[in-house]
């Protein structure tokens, strides 16, 4: 670090540069870095002198970003992200053991957070930072310790625990269920059904799996789960859902299991850590606590649990 010292600007012109570039003003930067104008233009000339190189292209009251700006700001901006989010991690636990933690929103949301309570009262020490993300989390860019990945354990780079796997459901709300009188595979074919962009041919493989030739299954579309659950009790229509996501709303029956968990894929849930990361105590100690607390999951849910309404043949 010591040699690498003479190539890093100031975080006062890192600022002030990165607001210019998304504002495409000098004024508007100001305004918002609460600077004069003059300031501003100041601290763009220094960064440029430091650089070697300009910045910007000045023409009259506008400036743009050089092509070599576009691509500086780019790395600049993802850089004071990385040292804001450290900062805050910091501040929200200055005595260590922050774990910054990617995870899938609707698995972070209905599985992860509420079990959380009980990781914090072993470990009352150790922050565990949620960070949502739909595609598959880059270790190489992301600020993140581990990741919780659903797929095939395959991530090159990387130690993969196995946490689960999911019985996939299609359930729908009871007022939907009588509305439309749902009682075979068949009824099914003629149902609104809800897809989910990762899993666009989830219907269709279930309907072949049970010998019923589907024909175009049309519906509405859902980027998350989360989505497509809250749409499901409304009876916006029939969904395919994994059933620990929706335990509450089958135990209480505000959503009706309709046929037998899909067979299961190789596909499942996996705790992952990159191996050009070093492992600290707090990492692994919520690792441990995560595979044990999955286990105990698994040991606990019945698949018997509930009927299904509809019959289908094999």
């Amino acid at each position: 670090m010591t040699l690498a010292r003479r190539f890093l600007p100031s975080t006062t012109l890192l600022c002030s540069f990165e607001a210019a570039a998304r504002h495409q003003s000098f004024t508007a930067a100001a305004e918002e870095l609460k600077l004069t104008q003059s300031a501003v233009s100041r601290h763009i000339r220094a960064l440029e002198s430091h650089l070697g190189s300009t910045l910007f292209l000045r023409d009259r009251q506008t400036v743009r970003l050089t092509k070599a700006g576009e691509h500086y700001v780019r790395e600049i901006r993802e850089a004071l992200r990385h040292i804001s989010a450290a900062t805050l991690a910091f501040r929200a636990n200055p005595g260590g053991g922050s774990i910054n933690l990617g995870v899938l929103p609707t698995f972070g949301a209905r599985w992860l957070a509420p079990r959380l309570i009980r990781f914090a009262a072993k470990h009352p020490d150790i922050t565990v930072n949620l960070h949502t993300h739909l595609q598959p989390f880059d270790f190489s860019t992301d600020p993140l310790d581990a990741a919780i990945h659903f797929g095939l354990p395959e991530w090159p780079g990387t130690e993969l625990s196995f946490l689960m796997t999911e019985d996939v459901v299609a359930v729908c709300s009871p007022d939907l269920a009588r509305k439309l009188r749902i009682s075979s595979c068949e009824d099914l074919l003629t149902a609104p059904l809800l897809h989910l962009t990762s899993r666009p041919n989830a219907w269709e493989n279930w309907f072949l799996s049970h010998g019923t030739e589907s024909i175009s299954l049309q519906g509405a579309l859902f980027d998350q789960f989360s989505f497509i659950i809250a749409a499901a009790i409304q009876g916006t229509g029939c969904a395919m859902i994994p059933r620990f996501l929706i335990r509450e709303e089958l135990a209480d029956g505000t959503l009706i299991q309709l046929t037998e968990p899909c067979p299961r894929g190789e596909e499942a849930y996996y705790f992952v850590r990159p191996l050009s990361h070093p492992v600290s105590k707090s990492l692994s100690q919520f690792r441990e606590w995560l595979v044990e607390e999955a286990a105990h999951d698994r040991e606990n849910f019945s698949l018997s649990a509930v009927r299904s309404l509809v019959t289908c043949p094999d």
